[in-house]
């Protein structure tokens, strides 16, 4: 055996910290870390496996041999390994082969806290560090400028998989293609930012990314970890804020994995009711265990430290606060206090919020979550989970049900679009139009949308604008943004020949109006989340199918007038009310010719006129476009 010196990351504070579950930065110290000790470089590696008998560091360098390497156990009942193996260098492969103490079984397990993994289907861990010399300094001094809750947030989501690939070979593009073409891409179309689903290593392509095996590693599937570092540099030298889908909700059970790690259910909540998700057939972190917690949150924590993301997108937050999510009566035992809610997870989710804002300035979390759990995306000190922001699901589904009607029939549905107005404000939502609605035979949302070719293109013009004046911010997934006409499909590119498309085209033409609206209109991002920030004029036409109403800013004169009319039909002299006096002037109009529409444009500037209308001093009479949304401005 070949001798493993003794030597230590961590100090009695450390381990103090780790053991109550607030040790925040434990990348820092467990793991695999390239140092030097008395003149010899090599690696220090430390590993948590509090049941292991014996834990042995195996790789390329030992010929994977178990016993060449053993790491030592400390004393303190931390339960973690740890010591010196001089002359491993970087790019070296390992794992740990733990013997445990309980019925000694033996297991192989990658590295939880490795910077760096093989390419899949290969399953090692590789000796790496995370030196990168960042250009970003503009964009991380000026960061809450662009992420404030009163800020213009335009999400473009991406699956780096299937964005776009190589050739008649099909390849994967790399992170420093990326840093090119999506880059240059993302700025044209004018998103704000762009979220990456998961991008830490995961084993399994069709799982997407969401079923993860190295938490701490960027998937080598598309480079190593300083060329994601130049993406997202890159991403931030253009003005474009980067999202990261994270997932503490479950993990796969791979044999390399993190599941029964040391021969205990280590990582997974022991009770299988709390530890094993029947929908992903995965399992579940123990958010009771707070060397767990320690884990997760140091995992969201480096992300934001050494990768300078900005923003965490919390995955299936609804499957990790209930115990009878996907439960069957008799399959999950009630809370202490006899109800249905995860209440070690609600502790966990506030901490990690707490963590997140009070250690990085003008971030984000923002949580997927499908239910009406309260104050989602409020405070902690005010009893809230203390998430940024809330995907907003039943707005995404009640629209979409509303779109795929024949206009015919929409003036019976017209409450489908309105109910959002009465919980808009209950959280700080976020509008999503995401992956999952374009998978499983739902088709594209362009592929939704009824009518003949030309009715279809004019509905999915009409759908991203009402989305884009609508309160909350945004997120669009790729391909929708150029009316993608069939369902995404993970393994191949997107269908970018369809832009040699007029009515393809102008959907594109038509985000990226929308984008400029967005981004250039105080009105339609300082107050997205507040009251304050929206007033009816007639939600009640359900009879033409036509609502109309104000976005406002912090100054009256940015105010925004908007009117969807949700039939083909034109509507000539429609009247609407108007709080002043003044000219009312055209700034967006989804029927414009250049977007594909029939050109049905305003006059240069309407005169408002004093004639009383919807319970309002003044009136205005205008020509509505047909499936249209037409935004004005008082001038």
């Amino acid at each position: 055996m070949n001798k493993v010196q003794t030597y230590s990351l961590f100090t009695d504070f450390d381990i103090d910290l780790f053991k109550a579950g607030k040790h925040f930065r434990l990348y820092e110290k467990l793991g695999a870390h390239l140092i030097e000790v008395d003149g010899v470089k090599g690696v220090y590696f430390a590993v948590w496996a509090p049941t292991a008998r014996t834990v042995s560091v195996v790789g390329d360098f030992n010929y994977w041999i178990q016993g060449e390497h053993q790491l030592e156990v400390r004393w303190d009942s931390s339960g973690i390994w740890e010591g010196f193996i001089p002359n491993v260098e970087k790019g070296a492969t390992y794992k740990y082969k733990i013997q445990s103490d309980n019925g000694g079984i033996i297991t192989e397990k990658a590295d939880p806290f490795a910077f760096y993994c093989e390419k899949p289907p290969h399953t090692a861990s590789v000796v790496w560090d995370l030196d990168y010399k960042w250009k970003d300094s503009k964009w991380m001094k000026n960061r809450k400028d662009h992420n404030s809750l009163d800020k213009p947030f335009s999400v473009y989501e991406v699956h780096l998989g299937s964005w776009k690939r190589h050739g008649e070979e099909n390849r994967f593009l790399t992170y420093l293609e990326f840093a090119e073409d999506l880059v240059q891409y993302v700025k044209e179309t004018g998103f704000t930012h762009v979220e990456f689903m998961p991008v830490m290593e995961y084993p399994y392509d069709p799982s997407w990314g969401y079923q993860l095996v190295g938490y701490f590693a960027p998937t080598s599937r598309f480079g190593n970890p300083q060329e994601f570092m130049v993406l997202v540099d890159k991403l931030h030298q253009a003005g474009i804020g980067v999202i990261l889908d994270w997932v503490p909700s479950h993990f796969p059970d791979d044999a390399h994995g993190l599941g029964f790690f040391d021969g205990s259910n280590l990582y997974e909540h022991p009770d299988r009711r709390k530890g094993y998700h029947p929908d992903w057939k995965s399992l579940v972190f123990n958010y009771g265990r707070n060397e767990v917690r320690s884990f997760l949150i140091s995992n969201a924590i480096f992300w934001l430290q050494h990768y300078h993301v900005d923003s965490l997108r919390v995955d299936a937050v609804a499957s990790m606060l209930y115990l009878d999510y996907s439960r069957e009566e008799g399959q999950w035992e009630p809370n202490e206090f006899g109800g249905r809610e995860n209440l070690d997870t609600i502790s966990f989710l506030k901490e990690f919020n707490e963590a997140v804002y009070s250690n990085f300035e003008g971030v984000q979390t923002i949580a997927e979550e499908s239910t009406s759990f309260p104050m989602v995306s409020r405070p902690t000190f005010v009893g809230g989970l203390g998430f940024g922001m809330k995907w907003m699901m039943g707005w995404m589904h009640d629209t979409l049900e509303y779109f795929k009607k024949e206009t015919v029939y929409r003036k019976y549905h017209q409450n489908e679009l309105t109910f959002s107005m009465t919980y808009a404000f209950t959280e700080n939502f976020m509008l999503p139009l995401s992956h999952d609605e374009v998978v499983y035979g739902k088709h594209s949302i362009a592929g939704r949308m009824p009518g003949d070719e030309w009715q279809k293109f004019a509905n999915l013009r009409l759908l991203y604008s009402y989305m884009f004046t609508h309160p909350g911010s945004k997120l669009l997934f790729m391909g929708c943004e150029f009316g993608q006409s069939a369902e995404w499909n993970f393994q191949e590119s997107l269908d970018w020949h369809l832009l040699q498309y007029p009515l393809h085209e102008g959907v594109k033409k038509t985000i990226t109006a929308l984008n400029k609206l967005y981004r250039t209109e105080p009105a339609l991002h300082e107050k997205q989340f507040s009251p304050e920030g929206f007033e009816w004029i007639n939600y009640s036409d359900y009879q033409n199918a036509v609502m109309s109403f104000i976005r406002k800013g912090n100054n009256p004169k940015d105010n925004v007038i908007v009117i969807c009319n949700f039939t083909q039909v034109v509507r000539e002299d429609y009247r609407i009310g108007i709080p002043h006096k003044g000219k009312l002037q055209e700034i967006f109009n989804s029927d414009d010719v250049i977007y594909g529409g029939s050109g049905v444009i305003s006059p240069d500037k309407i005169t408002i006129e004093s004639s009383p209308y919807d319970g309002r001093d003044f009136s205005v009479a205008i020509t509505l476009p047909p499936l249209s949304v037409v935004a004005f401005k008082i001038v």
